[in-house]
């Protein structure tokens, strides 16, 4: 096996840590240990964060074509991003029991999204993306009631459908070091509430980390702003 096979089965492998991640998030949720779950799940964002970049420089579509990559990324992140965190919903307890069925929304809109053509552009994800597991961390640890909670995962459902254009934080133009930037410092600052989700400080960072979102929804707005003007001068 050649250097540069090695190097993109490398990546691959890489990527594939995801699944078991995933396998040890999904047994700390049966413990109901929110520190566990959390901590792995970070773990796993970060993995997801880097591999790509990693899968550029190795080349490893051209290394390796026989393998899909992105069809191993697919499976990795609807574990990640929405199906763990979705059973979390009642499993952590921020909603009752009997309002479990709530959990089916964020899976339903995230099958969708996930099976779309254009759910992705080279600079945006085209509808809400399915950042679930963020979304459930932020639930839990402000420590939203099950009306909230209900109320926020159906509104974020729904705009998975609406045709917006958020950046892709690694591959949009606009403002990418900014982005870049801040998103490194947020996902610092998550890390210890990921780690520790019920600490007594927990709430405190996660109430500043909002200004990362903020931001990100901002940018998104601008972008997509851009890019509806950009094809409507291609139209004209």
């Amino acid at each position: 096996m050649s250097v540069r096979r090695f190097a993109a089965w490398g990546v691959h492998f890489y990527t594939a840590l995801g699944l078991p991640l995933s396998a040890l998030a999904m047994e700390a949720l049966t413990r109901q240990d929110a520190n566990a779950f959390f901590g792995y799940l970070w773990v796993a964002c970060f993995v997801d964060s880097t591999d790509g970049t990693m899968a550029r420089r190795v080349k490893v579509r051209e290394v390796v074509p026989e393998f899909d990559g992105r069809k191993l990324d697919d499976i990795v992140d609807f574990l990640t991003f929405a199906f763990l965190p979705a059973l979390a919903v009642p499993a952590l307890g921020l909603v009752p029991k009997e309002w479990a069925w709530v959990a089916v929304l964020p899976l339903m809109a995230s099958g969708y999204g996930f099976c779309q053509e254009k759910a992705k552009t080279p600079e945006s994800f085209v509808g809400f993306p399915s950042y679930w597991n963020i979304v459930v961390l932020y639930l839990y640890v402000l420590g939203a009631t099950p009306i909230v909670t209900t109320a926020v995962l159906a509104f974020l459902s729904l705009l998975v459908f609406v045709p917006i254009h958020y950046v892709y934080p690694t591959k949009a133009k606009l403002w990418k070091p900014v982005t870049i930037g801040f998103g490194a410092l947020w996902a610092a600052a998550m890390a210890p509430v990921c780690f520790f989700p019920d600490a007594a400080w927990a709430p405190t960072v996660t109430w500043i980390s909002l200004l990362y979102p903020a931001y990100y929804l901002v940018i998104s707005i601008v972008h997509h702003q851009r890019v509806h003007d950009h094809e409507a001068a291609d139209v004209a």
